[in-house]
């Protein structure tokens, strides 16, 4: 007696459908495409205004400007001609600034060592009084009645030339470099003490939200969301300071105040082209290493 096997099946248990003659559903519509989200007109209209052009306002702005542009050549006697005429002159001296004569190279270095020297103390000073002051000058860190009193003596400070700080010391502690390293100093609290003020306000307010949400204080404000993030443009300013004090020396010696400008205007005062010749080739070599350096460190912090 023989007893029949069951009959094997292959259906899908959850079709109830035989796989090899199932077929696949057919729609008439074809591929499903997606369908941008209606917008409100409102809101359409806020975010299309951002790329439309003023253009009554741009070429009002553009007459203004060009007006302006044209009242200080006038004012300032800009003359193209006259440009022209003196060409000959200016190629009459840089011609006599040919050959440069280094006879005297041991006394041009001696001084651009002096003038690296004030330019590296001048920083200092001035890069750290500079951030102490910046931090009364930053909006997002110091209260109104220290904010506006703090910007005024800035401003103060950045439109007093540098000279006049240099013959003020001069007159204070007498001709040499030490006069030249306090008048750099007040003067980086004017222009340099603005922009880490800036850097500082240009900050992302999140994480000092979220700090000031648990409780921090003030000073871990500052030492834990402010500072962090702004280091990057400070040590870039800082250089940037550097070698602006280092071209910045090489003018306070024309009042005595140190470094390789007195002998620059001595040899301009005595028509020793070759020996000025000689202190611009160095002063240029100097500066040009000094940009190098600044331009691998900054490569290195961005």
């Amino acid at each position: 007696m023989s007893t029949a096997s069951p009959e094997r099946t292959d259906r899908d248990p959850r079709t109830d459908q035989d796989p090899r003659t199932a077929q696949r559903p057919r729609t008439a519509q074809g591929p499903r495409t997606k369908q941008a989200p209606a917008l409100d007109p409102a809101e359409r209209a806020r975010l299309e205004q951002a790329f439309r052009v003023p253009r009554a306002r741009f070429v009002l702005g553009g007459v203004v400007a060009a007006a302006v542009l044209v009242w200080s050549f006038v004012g300032a006697q800009f003359n193209f001609a006259k440009l022209g005429e003196g060409t000959v002159n200016m190629g009459a001296f840089l011609m006599r600034l040919f050959p440069p004569d280094f006879g005297k190279f041991d006394r041009i270095f001696a001084l651009l060592i002096e003038t690296l020297q004030m330019a590296i103390v001048g920083t200092f000073l001035g890069a750290v009084l500079s951030l102490i002051v910046a931090f009364g000058a930053s909006s997002n860190i110091a209260p109104k009645w220290l904010y506006y009193p703090t910007r005024w003596v800035m401003n103060i400070i950045r439109s007093v030339p540098d000279l006049v700080f240099a013959l003020m010391f001069v007159s204070a502690v007498g001709l040499g470099p030490f006069a030249g390293i306090l008048a750099m100093t007040l003067g980086s609290i004017g222009s340099i003490g603005k922009v880490y003020a800036e850097a500082m306000e240009a900050v992302d307010r999140g994480p000092l939200t979220a700090m000031e949400a648990v409780g921090a204080s003030k000073r871990q404000l500052i030492q834990y969301g402010v500072v962090p993030q702004a280091s990057p443009l400070l040590v870039s300013y800082t250089l940037l300071l550097f070698e602006g004090n280092v071209r910045g020396a090489t003018i306070l010696g024309l009042v005595g105040a140190g470094g390789i400008g007195l002998e620059l205007t001595t040899a301009m005062k005595t028509y020793d082209y070759g020996h000025l010749s000689a202190i611009i080739i160095c002063i240029v070599i100097l500066v040009t290493l000094i940009d190098q350096g600044s331009a691998l460190i900054r490569k290195r912090i961005s």
